[in-house]
């Protein structure tokens, strides 16, 4: 059997880092699989009991710091990867891909590339490029660019995996701690961070929650997001908006929702919105750059304009885009057939994002064969 090591900063919260988790429960039949994190600090997501080496090594400030780091980080996975005998290095995101360039050969190296921004970087794409033997573009859109723009035919894409089944039966799971009991709940889930557009998205809400006053807004994901309380008290609406927090199992919170809504003016490939639409909420989103208009296809949810990145709390501004936002939001609850049809096409395309899919394009490249009936899905038994 094949050994085949994952590389990633940590398994605390974020996209590439679920991504990472969930290649390790899925690939334990096809594959040894052991994980190198660079700081084991505050787990959020099980890996299905893969191996896990800490390299002790996190994340430092400074550019000599952050250079020193590389180099440390790179000697650890050198020797892991001769130790464990690895056959395929497998690193998500910029710092790993670089940890994995400094670790030397030994092992087939795949880079993945897991957000658009981080093709920002036009020097470190190009490393990439010379350095791997696949680069692992998340989605369509950045594979092209890379291929196109750089000139690097090692470049694939690989959409990230969604257990449907598993994401409705940890839904079920458990009752979510709301502050409210009625009402309907709009819900977006991500990080306290700029790039997630979380101003725009309450100052929109508080023109829909004017006109619809039994609306709520959810924020789910970690962050103490003081300015964002402090806008919604300016806005008048703090008894109708709660900030959860980072949750271990966020899908019974996704399962209260009538609406998920995307504001980032920069993506990869979105994880939570797909699993939003596992769940069977219907989807309003943001065109930016990359994710939702290759999932969504102006077909399966709702797709506006991507949004300013420039940051303004002021509750008293209020751009065209963000009532333009509200009224989309507003017109699709004002219309239950609307609502219940998006419903449905999302339900429909979250499915065909299979972990199956995932695996045996994992496999081939590999040279693998895949475990076909032997793979079980973890349904009712999983963790999330």
């Amino acid at each position: 059997m094949k050994k085949i090591l994952l590389i990633v900063p940590s398994l605390h919260q974020g996209g590439l880092e679920k991504v990472c988790a969930e290649t390790a429960r899925l690939l334990r039949y096809d594959f040894d699989v052991r994980i190198a994190l660079f700081d084991s600090a505050d787990i959020a997501y099980a890996v299905g009991g893969v191996p896990v080496a800490d390299l002790r090594l996190p994340s430092r400030r400074g550019r000599l710091g952050k250079a020193l780091y590389v180099i440390l980080r790179g000697l650890k996975l050198r020797a892991l990867m001769r130790r464990e005998r690895i056959d395929i290095a497998y690193s998500f995101g910029p710092t790993a891909n670089l940890a994995s360039i400094a670790a030397g050969g030994g092992a087939e190296k795949w880079f993945g590339i897991r957000s658009y921004m981080d093709m920002g970087n036009s020097r470190q794409i190009r490393l990439f490029g010379r350095f791997a033997d696949r680069v692992i573009c998340c989605s369509e859109a950045i594979c092209r660019e890379v291929r196109t723009k750089y000139r690097c035919d090692k470049a694939v894409t690989l959409n990230n995996p969604f257990d449907v089944r598993r994401i409705r039966a940890l839904g079920e799971r458990e009752e979510a701690v709301l502050p409210w009991t009625e009402g309907r709940i709009l819900i977006s889930m991500g990080r306290e961070d700029p790039v997630k557009g979380f101003w725009h998205l309450l100052k929109s809400f508080s023109l829909v929650h004017e006109k619809l006053p039994d609306t709520k807004l959810l924020i789910v994901g970690e962050g103490e997001f003081r300015a964002y309380r402090e806008l919604a008290v300016g806005l008048g609406i703090e008894d109708a908006v709660c900030f959860a927090g980072l949750k271990k199992n966020p899908y019974p919170y996704l399962r209260k929702g009538s609406l998920y809504l995307l504001t980032s003016y920069n993506e990869g490939f979105p994880n939570a919105m797909v699993e939003a639409m596992a769940m069977g909420l219907p989807v309003i989103a943001t065109d930016c750059m990359t994710g939702p208009r290759e999932i969504l296809e102006d077909r399966y949810g709702i797709l506006i304009p991507n949004m300013s990145p420039e940051e303004n709390f002021d509750p008293h501004s209020i751009s065209r885009e963000e009532r333009n936002l509200a009224d989309e939001i507003t017109a699709l609850l004002e219309d239950e057939s609307r609502a219940a049809h998006y419903s449905e096409m999302a339900r429909a395309r979250a499915g065909e994002y299979t972990a199956e899919a995932y695996v045996a394009k994992i496999c081939a490249w590999a040279g693998v064969r895949a475990a076909g009936e032997k793979r079980k899905t973890d349904g009712e038994s999983g963790t999330p």
